[in-house]
């Protein structure tokens, strides 16, 4: 069984999973993607972008300056594509054994009582 990817991680492919984007667009989509619950402070972002991309993971898309300052994007390569995918699925089959556990519990699916 293939260990699990940290939370960051997992949000940093996500976002970056239907596009290209620069660090600040990868700070905002992960925090919309994940409701808010997941904050990625700048040097956490960057020091894990650098390890994805020496991972294979992600990388460089393009370069631009931007009020003088260079602007790097970022995107998911075939590998990371492949990590992500796999990591949704252990998260799925972790919620649905979850779930069912539940259910024999005598909970709802939404974690309220049957009763």
């Amino acid at each position: 069984m293939a260990a699990s990817m940290r939370e960051p991680t997992f949000w940093i492919l996500t976002a970056l999973a239907s596009e290209a984007r620069h660090g600040y667009g990868v700070i905002r989509e992960a925090a919309a993607l994940s409701g808010g619950r997941v904050t990625l402070q700048p040097g956490t972002l960057y020091a894990a972008l650098d390890r994805l991309a020496d991972e294979g993971l992600v990388e460089v898309d393009r370069e631009e300056i931007v009020d003088g300052r260079t602007r790097r994007y970022y995107r998911l390569t075939q590998p990371g594509a492949t990590a992500l995918g796999a990591e949704t699925e252990r998260l799925r089959a972790s919620a649905d054994a979850a779930a069912a556990q539940l259910k024999r519990f005598g909970h709802g699916t939404a974690g309220r009582p049957a009763w």
